[in-house]
């Protein structure tokens, strides 16, 4: 594949890369596979009855990544793929996810990515996924993520789920299953500007014995922006489990969280805490005495607030 500036700097932006990455990977472009390579113990194969991949991670294997970036750079592509991704037991991996839309013309384009991922006994994954919108064309750009976790014994899962900029629509919808002993940390960041919208909604079922899970989510709404979130926590066990929802809004921005719990255990110990407000002037003005302009110093705080 040869990459042109463009596929670069959209490589660049949702997976840290600056060329074709070495080990196991997937481009997807423009609605198609492009290029795909195996490492002797990841396998990335085609599916046969629907657009998509399957992600096989030997058990035990320990310290690789597969990057399977999805890029689409035409005004008018509906993009619709299905992964499946299965790591073995014992294994301790990164996937590192995302899409990024580079839209010149006047019609939607749509990337709509369905992942369902299995991790096995005892084995460890972070999941990376970053989603960015770009391109002088008046079409929208739109994204919607559906990420499905089912998460055996003493496994651990990690998960960033970041929507950097300029993504009109999102519907992102994440869900997870905890077996004994597993844990899930999900940390989303998601920023909005001008008129666009994005929905998260989360459903994490924590059905195993000391099994855990924290949801982090950080979000700023500016313009006329509007956000919506609804995280769900199930604990139908002795479980432990924490939502925490903080957002910015400035300016026209709409912002609407409801994170809720439910026990269904005696032992279960979940907790959630939401907060939704404006940068603190004291915090602009110390800034602007250090010679930022209010621009400069609202970047700092947001760049600070979204890591």
């Amino acid at each position: 594949m040869q990459l042109n500036a463009i596929d670069r700097e959209l490589l660049k932006t949702i997976a840290d890369l600056h060329n074709i990455p070495t080990g196991a990977f997937n481009i997807r472009k423009d609605g198609q596979g492009v290029e795909r390579r195996s490492s002797a113990h990841i396998q990335v194969s085609p599916k046969t009855d629907k657009p998509g991949i399957n992600i096989f991670v030997s058990p035990g294997t320990k310290n690789e990544a597969v990057h399977i970036p999805v890029l689409i750079t035409l005004s008018g592509v509906v993009d619709v793929v299905y992964n499946t991704i299965e790591i073995g037991e014992g294994a301790d991996v990164t996937v590192v996810a995302g899409c990024g839309i580079h839209n010149p013309g006047t019609k939607k384009s749509q990337h709509d990515g369905i992942h369902e991922i299995i991790v096995r006994k005892g084995a460890r994954m972070k999941y990376l996924e970053r989603h960015y919108g770009e391109g002088n064309g008046t079409g929208e750009k739109i994204l919607n993520p559906k990420t499905v976790v089912i998460m055996e014994k003493d496994s651990v899962v990690e998960m960033e789920l970041t929507q950097i900029k300029g993504v009109d629509s999102t519907v992102r919808n994440t869900k997870a299953t905890l077996a004994e002993n597993a844990s899930l940390t999900i940390i989303e960041r998601l920023l909005t500007h001008g008129h666009q919208e994005a929905v998260s909604d989360m459903f994490i079922e924590l059905e195993g014995e000391n099994s855990s899970a924290k949801i982090v989510s950080r979000s700023v709404a500016k313009d006329y922006s509007k956000q919506i979130f609804r995280p769900v926590m199930v604990a139908r066990a002795s479980a432990r489990g924490h939502v925490e929802c903080d957002s910015i809004i400035m300016d026209k921005g709409r912002i609407s969280s409801s994170p809720a719990i439910s026990a269904e255990h005696p032992d279960a110990q979940l907790t959630h805490e939401a907060a939704i407000g404006k940068i603190a002037e004291e915090q602009l003005i110390k800034l602007e005495t250090l010679g930022l302009s209010e621009k400069e110093a609202e970047d700092v705080i947001l760049r600070g607030f979204l890591q």
